[in-house]
């Protein structure tokens, strides 16, 4: 089983599990393509316009823009989002942390 921790900080984590099987179904390109969606569609600010956009910031962007409550109703999107950032990063265990900013395995 993998896990990934979305935390908006003071003890505000969301958890998501995500079997082997879910993962193994997904296409190694799909996590790129959905994040880019996403990152489009919810007007994101990339961290570094200078440079090139990480799949790291995509990621932490993309929890910050859509929301606190889309995790915490654990909505079909939150479960698409848990399910390809764990794809992306390929760890069974995933933090994102939107308040510190940072990604941990």
């Amino acid at each position: 089983m993998n896990t990934l921790i979305v935390s908006f900080g003071d003890g505000r984590d969301y958890e998501f599990a995500v079997n082997d099987d879910a993962l193994d179904a997904l296409d190694s390109r799909a996590p790129r393509q959905w994040f880019d969606r996403e990152f489009v569609e919810l007007e994101c600010t990339p961290s570094n316009p200078m440079g090139k956009l990480l799949i790291v910031d995509q990621i932490l962007n993309v929890a910050k823009y859509g929301g606190e409550p889309r995790f915490a109703r654990r909505d079909e999107w939150a479960l698409r989002f848990a399910a390809h950032a764990l794809k992306a990063v390929g760890r069974p265990h995933v933090r994102v942390d939107t308040a510190g900013w940072a990604i941990s395995y």
